[in-house]
């Protein structure tokens, strides 16, 4: 969610004027996140839309993933609902500097993002992510996960030299070492189905302790719910205290008051924990050594999931 594509007021309004949202108050751009540029779109008749451009999604899977929030947002999920055209359509194009890229307008959830949340909050957060694997369990479509082996194999291959010369020669030990680590592994046979891939605290909406709303499932496809836990419980439980026992114990609380895991989910667990991290760590290293452009951008420190890594494996 950063801004890397800006728009006119006369781009939002030729926008607009293919829903039936009404007429335009102002807009503002959403500075966190990384992926897409994000705006607040105000009408006037008080109503709030974020407006989405793609940035580097394949125009060919963005139909996933309209259709993927449309369920979720009504099989029992607290997230956004794509908004429809006045030709029935879900995706705007939009004429930019860069060329044209696609969008899509989604209502805007109540609620704010926490940078830090309590064992209640959490206990609340794994209930929602249930929630989410629950909802999606009927949903028929199929997306390959996009960074999964292969990518890490060629991304760490690609950017060795570089994150040698940044980063010394014992991050590049651990990357590969980690990787050797998780060719042996073997996830076969994990309950899974769609997950969202990317619940981090800014893709979470809370009001007090409980959660108001799942947003941002541009990483979203098909995978174990496990690897969904270990993500998730990565970018919320762990902060590298000395309570962080105590926090994935509450997010895991919270998942099975709404889907129980089995025992070969528990037992894999580390192992996906080691996988997330890895696989954080890895694309962070990349955004970090070659930024895009863009107003409002955001690059990620590498550092935290090293740490996080590090962590896993003792």
């Amino acid at each position: 969610m950063s801004v890397y594509t800006e728009l006119t007021t006369q781009d939002f309004e030729h926008i607009l004027a293919d829903y039936n949202l009404g007429k335009l108050q102002s807009y503002t751009g959403i500075a966190a996140g990384i992926e897409n540029s994000n705006f607040f779109i105000d009408m006037q008749d008080g109503q709030r839309y974020v407006l989405t451009v793609f940035e580097r999604l394949n125009a060919q899977e963005l139909p996933y993933f309209m259709r993927l929030m449309k369920h979720l947002a009504t099989h029992g999920l607290q997230s956004p609902d794509v908004m429809v055209r006045k030709d029935g359509t879900l995706i705007f194009d939009v004429n930019t500097e860069g060329g044209i890229k696609q969008g899509c307008i989604v209502s805007c959830l109540s609620g704010e993002t926490l940078d830090f949340l309590n064992e209640t909050q959490l206990e609340s957060s794994g209930k929602a992510l249930a929630t989410l694997h629950v909802a999606g369990s009927n949903f028929t479509e199929h997306r390959d996960n996009p960074t999964g082996f292969s990518w890490l194999e060629d991304t760490i291959s690609e950017m060795q030299a570089d994150v040698v010369k940044t980063y010394g020669q014992d991050a590049v030990d651990l990357l590969d070492d980690e990787l050797a680590y998780q060719k042996k592994q073997r996830f076969d046979g994990l309950p899974q189905g769609v997950i969202h891939g990317d619940l981090f605290v800014d893709n979470i909406l809370f009001q007090g302790n409980q959660v108001s709303g799942v947003i941002d499932f541009y990483y979203a496809h098909d995978a174990a719910y496990a690897m969904d836990i270990a993500i998730a419980i990565n970018a919320q439980a762990i902060v590298l205290d000395d309570d962080d026992k105590q926090r994935m114990a509450a997010f895991l609380k919270g998942y099975e008051s709404k889907r129980a895991l089995t025992a070969n989910e528990k037992g894999a667990l580390n192992g996906l924990l080691r996988l997330g991290a890895l696989r954080f760590w890895v694309s962070r290293l990349f955004d970090a050594l070659y930024p895009r452009g863009g107003a409002m951008t955001q690059t990620k420190d590498p550092e935290e999931y090293r740490r996080k890594l590090l962590l896993h494996r003792i």
